[in-house]
């Protein structure tokens, strides 16, 4: 092939793959390590990232909302956590902002005791939390659901992926959490059971967040990454043996175990009035707790240009609520 043919051919291509001559847009994201959190896994396992014409880094910590901090002055472009951890950090750097909701969890946190059968037994026990993560906000779902009194029990700071061997060690007599660190508990602390789980107490979801600045600068790789979010979800949705695979694979987790945690969840990128209302809920208790800096402004708050851009039917929040 003449150079001037091949020249033409490699255009064309590149203006549909972004191969050839066009370079990878380099991206860092952060999260946690468990299946809520797979989109991120499947992309980069799949190379969905590369076929979007994104060069991606998986950053990984003791959880989700612990890596939101992260998009603080763009030390990473995107994270996937909860709704405190989206709120407080967008209260610090208004360029936190979020692009989806990305799951929503059916039966996915709960509080785990070892050697108690009741919440009433573990009255003046030490109960582990992670503060600011959804390990917090579950335990403070429970304690206005289940007309709880805080002072009855003792409250003591532990990263979530600490927990079982906190509580292993009896440093702790429970602990509220996410899975798979409840299923690990009960299946490896002799004595040890689930007692409430989310069912009835709070409907968790977990958020996509972006880097408005970085975003604005970087709108066509803002929009290929939201664009892979879409359709890591939808080869969840098609695939779910294969996607489950690559998340075990990736978080070296045991495949059935993965299995079984991701039938737990609802693989859904959106926004509508649901994902919206889980802030507004949060943010009140952010408030009681006198941890909320200010209100925040939902219309900064909320950037759903992108996903719009990708899949529109997916946006159906009303701008008025």
């Amino acid at each position: 092939m003449r150079y001037t043919s091949f020249l033409a051919f490699c255009l064309a291509i590149a203006v549909q793959t972004q191969g050839c001559f066009a370079a990878s847009t380099k991206m860092t994201i952060a999260t946690g390590v468990d299946p809520s959190f797979s989109a991120y896994y499947v992309a980069k396992s799949a190379g969905i990232f590369e076929k979007n014409g994104l060069d991606v880094q998986v950053n990984t910590g003791p959880s989700g909302s612990a890596m939101v901090a992260y998009v603080i002055q763009n030390q990473v472009q995107s994270a996937f956590g909860a709704e405190a951890a989206g709120i407080q950090n967008h209260n610090i750097d208004p360029n936190v902002v979020v692009a989806a909701e990305g799951v929503l969890m059916l039966k996915w946190y709960g509080l785990v005791a070892r050697d108690y059968t009741s919440l009433d037994q573990l009255k003046g026990k030490k109960i582990g939390v992670a503060k600011g993560s959804g390990s917090e906000v579950f335990w403070l779902a429970m304690v206005e659901k289940l007309k709880l009194n805080p002072s009855d029990f003792k409250i003591i700071q532990v990263e979530a992926p600490e927990m079982v061997a906190a509580l292993e060690r009896h440093d702790i007599d429970a602990f509220t959490s996410w899975e798979p660190w409840l299923t690990r508990a009960v299946d490896s602390i002799q004595n040890t059971r689930l007692l409430q789980s989310n069912e009835g107490i709070m409907s968790p979801r977990v958020y996509i967040y972006l880097n408005r600045g970085w975003a604005e600068k970087n709108p066509a790789a803002a929009e290929a990454f939201m664009r892979s979010m879409v359709e890591a979800t939808d080869l969840i949705n098609k695939d779910p043996a294969k996607a489950s695979a690559m998340v075990a694979s990736f978080l070296k987790l045991d495949k059935e175990l993965t299995d079984s945690l991701m039938k737990k969840l609802r693989f859904d990128v959106r926004l509508d009035d649901d994902s919206l209302t889980n802030f507004v809920t949060i943010q009140e208790q952010l408030k009681g707790l006198g941890k909320l800096a200010k209100p925040i402004d939902f219309k900064q708050f909320i950037d759903s240009d992108y996903l719009k851009q990708v899949r529109p039917d997916s946006v159906t929040f009303t701008a008025a609520k």
